[in-house]
């Protein structure tokens, strides 16, 4: 089984998914600077995740989804997807995000599965707090793992493409590491890199694998 799978914010979507909801409540620059430093490494995961969530309190679900469903994809993501698949790839999503965008998204674009957190609300308002799948800097390593071992995939059938520090733990675990318009860090660890926002560029990468 050759598996490729692809981070969500700024790589299957163009921008980050928690910024556009806080830019509802005018907080979008306090949010974008934690966001920054914790896809570059400088702070843990998981500590940024809440405190950026507890920000978003008070917001209705209703307009998250509404926020959510129009997200810009990133250009090529389509395609990309459509010729992973024509080649026998799965392609799944992994984002320390949120359901809300990648379900919705990840049915557009034609993922076979989705893995992200979930806001949660009450009364359908948001509470402030967030669980999930993806709440910590290694969940990503930990649930390709997982996934290799249902599939049948190995490290040398799978492509990962992410962005941020959080997707280092996954990059472990694939022979093809691909950072995309990635942070320094990412780069460093990668063994392709991609300059431009066009992720058919992954296309010529993923015949390798």
């Amino acid at each position: 089984m050759k598996l490729a799978v692809f981070d969500f914010d700024s790589t299957l979507m163009d921008g980050e998914t928690i910024d556009f909801l806080a830019k509802e409540l005018g907080l979008e620059e306090e949010v974008a600077s934690i966001t920054s430093r914790a896809m570059a490494g400088e702070l843990d995961f998981f500590d940024s995740l809440v405190e950026r969530v507890a920000l978003l309190k008070g917001l209705s679900e209703a307009k998250v989804n509404e926020i959510c469903k129009n997200l810009p994809l990133m250009p090529g993501a389509k395609e990309a997807v459509a010729g992973l698949k024509e080649m026998g790839f799965m392609v799944v999503c992994f984002s320390g995000g949120f359901r809300n965008a990648t379900k919705p998204l990840g049915e557009e674009l034609g993922l076979d599965a989705d893995f992200s957190n979930y806001l949660h609300a009450k009364n359908g308002i948001l509470t402030g707090l967030v669980g999930g799948e993806m709440m910590f800097s290694d969940s990503k390593g930990k649930m390709l793992v997982r996934l290799q071992k249902l599939l049948g995939a190995t490290s040398d059938t799978t492509m990962v493409v992410g962005d941020g520090a959080n997707d280092l733990s996954m990059f472990k675990y694939a022979n093809t590491k691909v950072a995309f318009c990635a942070k320094p860090i990412l780069q460093e660890a990668a063994t392709d890199c991609i300059h431009n926002k066009d992720l058919t560029e992954v296309l010529e990468i993923a015949k390798r694998v």
